[in-house]
């Protein structure tokens, strides 16, 4: 049925497109408020994301199911948004100051932090969404995951450093905590 769906997408198809569009929108709504909060920042990232599919649908394999496809466009195309509205959200430790090398260091694009992102530990993870990407205070968490403030801390803390240490194993670099 997918295959059939896969292919007429491929063609074209306005009936496809609807079909996708109509299945797929609530559960992706969801995925982009949760990084998005404005919910009209998440309605353009939304269609921004069901554009970049129907645009790029030949890459997909006929055999590929389309959820797990779709829901990585909307997350990358979340993260670019971010990016583009300069909200620094992967702020790796308020402590340091990072020095700024944008002659020398790669720029990082949406797909690579998500998969940094994506690596990171179940409960680093949760703990690094909910704190930087969706803003909600270390009392909030806790209260939200039933642990203690310093334990949210600490995931936070190591999220950060594995982060950090990821992206500098890839060649990234946003400074050091030397003195």
């Amino acid at each position: 049925m997918e295959q059939t769906l896969i292919k007429e997408l491929k063609k074209g198809s306005p009936f496809a497109q609807r079909r996708v569009y109509d299945t797929y929108i609530n559960r992706l709504m969801r995925v982009c408020v949760r990084y998005v909060r404005d919910t009209q920042d998440a309605q353009e990232v939304l269609m921004n994301g069901f554009l970049k599919f129907f645009n790029n649908i030949h890459q997909l394999d006929d055999t590929h199911p389309i959820a797990p496809y779709l829901h990585k466009i909307m997350v990358n195309e979340c993260l670019m948004h971010l990016r583009k509205q300069r909200i620094s959200w992967l702020t790796l430790d308020e402590s340091i100051e990072y020095e700024t090398e944008t002659d020398n260091s790669p720029e990082i694009d949406a797909e690579i932090l998500y998969a940094a992102i994506t690596q990171l530990p179940d409960g680093y993870r949760t703990v690094f969404n909910m704190y930087v990407v969706e803003g909600y205070l270390h009392a909030e968490i806790a209260h939200q995951l039933n642990i203690t403030e310093s334990t949210s801390k600490s995931q936070l803390h190591k999220a950060k450093a594995l982060l950090r240490l990821w992206l500098q194993k890839q060649g990234y670099r946003y400074g050091t905590n030397e003195s």
